[in-house]
């Protein structure tokens, strides 16, 4: 019985950075929990303090309030015994996998990578891109190690047309400025499997 109602609290005891149960829970305006540690290691690694699980991005870096009452939940479940394990279903990334690029610490396999976010995840990380309505129409493709080589490297943006006139792929951005009334093609992923490490020289 203890177990089947654990069930239920699984997401809210662990911690979407590390996917284990939270340690020295701590809470964040948007309303969701992280380790401390993990939350302070990511925002330190980053320029902008953005939540790890709705990305939503904060101006000023929040004071981090310790969640003492979910402390507490996570202590009585850790001496009872019923902390939950890390999903099953996840497999951390070995060699030749893609590593999900937002788990800290040991990385599990990335299972998609998004070219709009130019990043790949793991089962746990990619779920805001099938909850969050902003983040539906992002596109996902199968795990690519080889993401920064679709990245126009002019406008920081993924590599989705085929420019014809000038053979090399470009994004949406070159097709405005230094490629319009060029011949574009319709098969990105045919041609651009030949020009991935070519970039704009305009």
């Amino acid at each position: 019985m203890a177990e089947a109602q654990l069930c239920g609290l699984q997401d809210e005891v662990t911690c979407s950075v590390c996917l284990d149960t939270l340690t020295d829970p701590v809470s964040i305006p948007c309303g969701h929990n992280f380790c401390l540690k993990c939350l302070t290691d990511c925002w330190d690694q980053s320029q902008e303090c953005r939540c790890p699980q709705c990305r939503h991005t904060f101006t000023t870096r929040p004071e981090l309030n310790r969640n003492t009452l979910l402390n507490e939940v996570v202590k009585k479940l850790k001496k009872m015994g019923l902390t939950p394990s890390p999903p099953q279903s996840q497999n951390y990334a070995g060699p030749g996998d893609v590593e999900c690029d937002a788990c800290t610490g040991k990385k599990f396999r990335a299972v998609k990578s998004c070219l709009t976010c130019m990043a790949s995840y793991c089962q746990t990380h990619l779920q805001p891109h099938y909850e969050i309505v902003a983040w539906k129409g992002h596109k996902l493709t199968d795990p690519d190690g080889n993401l920064k080589e679709k990245l126009c490297a002019a406008h920081q943006k993924s590599l989705e047309i085929f420019c014809k006139t000038d053979e090399t792929c470009i994004c949406m951005m070159c097709v405005v400025t230094g490629h319009k009334n060029h011949e574009m093609g319709t098969s990105y992923k045919r041609q651009c499997s030949f020009h991935t490490t070519q970039r704009c020289s305009w």
